[in-house]
């Protein structure tokens, strides 16, 4: 993947190739907003199926589709959301849009 930034607040991942309608696959994103630290993973859009097994804390830190919020750092979430993001990534590898 590739490493995007549009400033020092807002990064993501992206597929290195054209994956998706004739562009690179937006993949995640981390984000610094004023009063939270979102951070985004396109896979649990695109496949909700992967959110079956999140837990209820870190189900309380969604908001929309694909977006979790945090205040401060929270060390059992952030495991679990490197768990959900390398099953999102697998996910994405499966279907090609990696």
């Amino acid at each position: 993947m590739a490493l995007k930034s549009t400033n020092a607040d807002y990064y993501y991942l992206e597929s290195r190739e054209a994956t998706y309608k004739g562009k690179p696959m937006f993949f995640a994103a981390v984000r610094a907003g004023k009063n939270y630290v979102s951070y985004h993973l396109m896979p649990v859009y695109g496949c909700p199926e992967l959110l079956k097994d999140a837990s209820p804390g870190l189900m309380k830190r969604m908001q929309g589709k694909a977006c979790f919020n945090f205040t401060a750092v929270d060390k059992p979430l952030f495991a679990e959301l490197g768990r959900l993001t390398r099953a999102g990534y697998n996910k994405f590898k499966t279907l090609k849009y990696l």
